[in-house]
């Protein structure tokens, strides 16, 4: 793979464990691993596309509830390439989060304006950790299946990113909360 899209990686993962349409491969992401990857439509299907050229996946149509599907195999170049990357040493660690943005920037506003950024940052941490907990807690019991230590690895790393984040947010509302305080005094 030339220039490998990180996308590619992703769907040859997910295609290890099994075939999967296009569509069922936005849903493994956006119900697995989007806490820490995301992936959308007009990403995956470019690269299905890439990737068959390529020879690293394979499509097969099946009739399956009346209707056509596309499923997507991974090859055994496929297989070779998910491999390689796996035993790369240099992994790109980005992250971008919108909120952090409008917190840096936002001086221009208000310190009421970023109080209430971080409440909602905050609400959605805390919706998205329950979600993590209770992955956690599935994955518990079965830990001595194949690959369900390394999801629960990702989980737990999660569910500590995330009361990180919710640590950050009572601190940083307090900071914000004297500011104004002072401001008004």
């Amino acid at each position: 793979m030339a220039k490998e899209r990180k996308i590619d990686l992703v769907i040859l993962g997910l295609l290890t464990h099994e075939d999967l349409t296009g569509y069922d491969i936005k849903k493994q992401i956006d119900n697995g691993i989007n806490f820490f990857w995301k992936g959308s439509f007009g990403s995956i299907y470019p690269a299905l596309n890439d990737m068959e050229k390529s020879g690293l996946i394979k499509k097969k149509q099946e009739k399956t509830g009346g209707r056509e599907k596309i499923f997507y195999h991974i090859t055994v170049s496929g297989e070779k390439v998910l491999r390689s990357w796996l035993f790369e040493e240099q992994a790109a660690n980005d992250l971008k989060y919108e909120t952090l943005l409008k917190i840096y920037f936002g001086g221009v506003e208000k310190p009421e304006v970023t109080v209430h950024n971080i409440e909602v940052f905050e609400k959605q941490v805390k919706e998205e950790l329950q979600i993590l907990k209770l992955y956690k807690y599935n994955l518990e019991k079965v830990l001595d299946e194949k690959d369900h230590m390394n999801y629960y690895l990702t989980v737990t790393f999660g569910i500590d990113t995330y009361e990180a984040y919710l640590k950050w947010c009572t601190k940083a509302k307090k900071l914000l909360g004297k500011n104004v305080r002072k401001k008004n005094m």
